[in-house]
């Protein structure tokens, strides 16, 4: 069983390296721009790029990266050893 989440895992982290790196990355460069250096217009189109707003992908990208994600997070928890049944 471990075997199969570890490969599960490891697909599923292949897959979602680009998109959450690319997430992580303008949301802290929004936070940035926006709120530090007042840049309104790049915090807008990062803003938009964080969300695939300009390639009209706004409704479906954000629900892959959370499906991503909790497929990520329960296959990551049940290789730890927490929810093993003891004898």
């Amino acid at each position: 069983m471990t075997r199969m989440f570890r490969r599960y895992h490891r697909q599923i982290a292949i897959v979602l390296c680009l998109p959450l790196f690319l997430t992580v990355l303008t949301g802290m460069s929004f936070t940035i721009a926006h709120e530090w250096l007042h840049q309104n217009d790049l915090g807008e189109f990062l803003l938009r790029l964080h969300t695939l707003e300009i390639f009209h992908l706004e409704k479906i990208y954000p629900l892959l990266n959370g499906l991503g994600l909790v497929g990520l997070l329960i296959t990551g928890l049940s290789m730890t050893g927490l929810f093993r049944q003891r004898a």
